[in-house]
């Protein structure tokens, strides 16, 4: 066989193959390579700069608190008649605070008797709003206003803070804020706020420092917040009997240098 005819064979056979693979094809289709191109290397990314970390809130902060032995409770109509001369002969009850109002309306019904009673028996007695963060700081301060009368009160009087509420958290502070600087323009001096410590934390951390606090914690361990804030009173317990009160009742003692003469409020 000649080397011409090996050559025509061989220009013959791609020519018949190209026709038979364009018969095949439709219209815009593309031809797979053979051999693919290698892709190229991805470049990693440049690195970021530096920054740094965020702050990390300690939930409970390291204290090292001492306990007074001056204990005292909080009352509301819960607690229902309370026989107040019993609960005076109590060594450990040296104070009571009184539930008064919440929010925009609600007044307790045993308030009045809790007070009187308390003060008759010989017991320093303050009283307590349970603030609501639905309604305004103006609605709440005319509630409390109306049926609080500050020549009555023995004690600084304290704001029990407890809900967030559905708002901002800017509108919360807020309204906290206005009604305590309220509450201060009554009574002479800045009351003492109520809280749990997760609470401060998450939504009163570096907005209420000025302010002395009355902390709720049901545990072995002191309470410790997310600041170093004055703890003047901790509350250690919410299942106490006292003589004199049918069942459960909060009570709190004093930390560190504080006493029952450093809740008292001073007569104008």
């Amino acid at each position: 066989m000649s080397l011409r005819y090996l050559l025509f064979l061989a220009v013959f056979i791609a020519a018949a193959t190209s026709f038979a693979d364009k018969k095949g094809r439709k219209k815009g289709d593309t031809i797979d390579p053979i051999y693919a191109l290698p892709m190229p290397d991805q470049l990693p990314a440049a690195p970021l700069p530096d920054r740094p970390l965020p702050r990390v809130t300690e939930m409970r902060a390291q204290v090292h608190h001492t306990v007074s032995q001056q204990q005292g409770i909080d009352v509301s109509h819960y607690q229902g008649k309370i026989d107040w001369d019993c609960v005076a002969r109590e060594d450990n009850v040296k104070f009571v605070y009184v539930k008064a109002t919440e929010g925009a309306g609600y007044v307790d019904e045993f308030y009045l008797r809790n007070l009187y009673g308390a003060r008759r028996a010989g017991i320093p007695a303050g009283v307590y709003h349970f603030f609501s963060p639905s309604a305004s700081a103006l609605v709440q301060l005319e509630n409390f206003r109306s049926n609080v009368d500050p020549r009555q009160q023995d004690l600084i009087p304290v704001v029990d803070v407890e809900k967030r509420g559905k708002g901002s958290l800017a509108m919360f502070q807020g309204r906290l804020k206005a009604f305590l600087e309220g509450v201060e323009r009554m009574f002479g001096v800045k009351p003492i706020i109520y809280t749990g410590v997760n609470f401060y934390a998450k939504y009163l951390e570096g907005k209420f420092t000025e302010y002395k606090f009355f902390v709720a914690r049901y545990a072995d361990e002191f309470p410790g917040l997310s600041e170093d804030v004055p703890i003047v009173l901790w509350q250690f317990s919410c299942t106490s009997y006292v003589d004199g009160i049918r069942g459960h009742v909060d009570r709190s003692v004093f930390l560190d240098r504080y006493g029952v003469s450093d809740i008292m409020l001073r007569k104008r």
